[in-house]
């Protein structure tokens, strides 16, 4: 017998918060915008997150210089977790140093910063893990300092390292130009369009094999939708009008 009876169910929600408890997680977040002085921005995490999203996009419309970056990114991700180990190895060998009869709790803000996300990408949420981590490390090192474990040089060259390492991920992501108008078809085929594509990111060389012919992507990828190349153009020019890219210096990133 046929089951007849249908399900009338709605799409799943959820809601998310990020809590940070350190000013130096905090500015990662929201990134510094181009001082009326002339000192230039720093893109934040959440600047970042949107780049994504603008990857994902080309990548989903068989962009492979969109595939391209979100490979290196994912790449990048994973080394920057394991960098961000290696500075929480040393404090752990660190804090073993403290005397077995001295008991000291974990320094959390007494006002933290909660923010709801929005994100809509896997890869967004890898580089929160790794800002949530940073936050983490942040009042570890504060904490051996406060506590005469560490002195002050190592405690501002440990800072400085772990913000840089993300600041080097979010940099990666400003170097995407947008969706390149070109498909593996127009590749195949050696068009205009494909050389166009070529000529808008020639500053990253020419374009894997595995990565061009769609053999090797991100594992974050988004299925491919054929659509018209000139029209996903045309698309994404005009989201580029709608919302202008944030006014930061790649190198400072």
């Amino acid at each position: 017998m046929a089951d007849s009876f249908q399900l009338n169910l709605g799409s799943l929600r959820s809601s998310v918060q990020l809590t940070l408890h350190t000013h130096h997680a905090s500015r990662l977040w929201f990134g510094r915008p181009r001082g009326e002085n002339g000192k230039p921005g720093m893109i934040g995490l959440s600047g970042f997150a949107n780049i994504i999203n603008r990857i994902k996009q080309g990548a989903a419309q068989d962009d492979p210089y969109s595939d391209w970056f979100l490979l290196m990114i994912e790449e990048r991700i994973e080394e920057a977790s394991q960098q961000l180990k290696d500075i929480d190895s040393k404090l752990d060998e660190v804090m073993a140093c403290l005397p077995a009869q001295l008991s000291v709790s974990n320094n959390l803000s007494v006002q933290p910063m909660t923010l709801p996300l929005y994100l809509t990408s896997p890869l967004a949420y890898k580089g929160v893990y790794l800002l949530t981590s940073y936050d983490e490390l942040v009042r570890r090192i504060l904490l051996a300092n406060h506590i005469g474990l560490i002195d002050n040089h190592t405690k501002e060259a440990w800072l400085d390292e772990g913000s840089a390492i993300l600041r080097r991920l979010f940099g990666l992501g400003q170097r995407y130009k947008g969706f390149s108008g070109a498909s593996r078809d127009d590749f195949a085929a050696n068009n205009a369009r494909a050389q166009a594509a070529r000529e808008m990111y020639a500053f990253l060389g020419e374009l894997p094999a595995d990565v061009l012919d769609g053999s090797r992507r991100s594992k974050y990828a988004p299925d491919i939708t054929r659509a018209n190349t000139s029209r996903a153009a045309e698309d994404d020019e005009d989201d580029a009008l709608d919302q202008p890219a944030p006014d930061f210096d790649q190198d400072e990133a």
